[in-house]
């Protein structure tokens, strides 16, 4: 058997298909496109709020016993059974604070004056210190002249 007769004995056995290739080459998918397929984003928001029923009202939660509601941006305290805090409650939190900054700027000044004694202090040591110190030259002096 001569190689010419090998190979074309095989070749009703492996025949020659473009599917089965020896190189993996899948095709390229196509760009998908950027804008949503959904028209809603279009939509104001009237047209949705009537068209899909998207009127949920103002946003509110419950923050220890204090209801709050979000309108234009900022979160409002309720009045009401759960709302806010009673007049009384506020005025005796109010008198409380300013009893608290009257008490902190008293503290505030005690600390000013002792930081200020504490200076005078330190600098009256200080100079007691070279005072001693001169005086203890002075009568090694003298002593030598003796």
């Amino acid at each position: 058997m001569t190689s010419g007769e090998g190979s074309i004995g095989l070749s009703f056995i492996r025949p020659k298909m473009p599917l089965f290739g020896n190189t993996f080459s899948p095709k390229k998918t196509p760009p998908r496109k950027s804008a949503s397929l959904s028209n809603l984003h279009s939509l104001d928001r009237s047209t949705r709020e009537v068209e899909l029923g998207l009127d949920y009202g103002t946003p509110t939660m419950n923050l220890t016993g204090q209801s709050l509601k979000f309108e234009n941006g900022q979160w409002i305290a309720e009045m009401g059974i759960s709302g806010g805090v009673d007049r009384r409650e506020a005025q005796r939190l109010r008198r409380r604070n300013q009893q608290l900054e009257e008490e902190n700027n008293l503290l505030r000044l005690k600390v000013d004056i002792l930081l200020d004694m504490v200076r005078q202090l330190s600098e009256t040591t200080a100079e007691s210190h070279l005072m001693e110190k001169e005086l203890d030259e002075l009568k090694s002096v003298s002593r030598r002249r003796k």
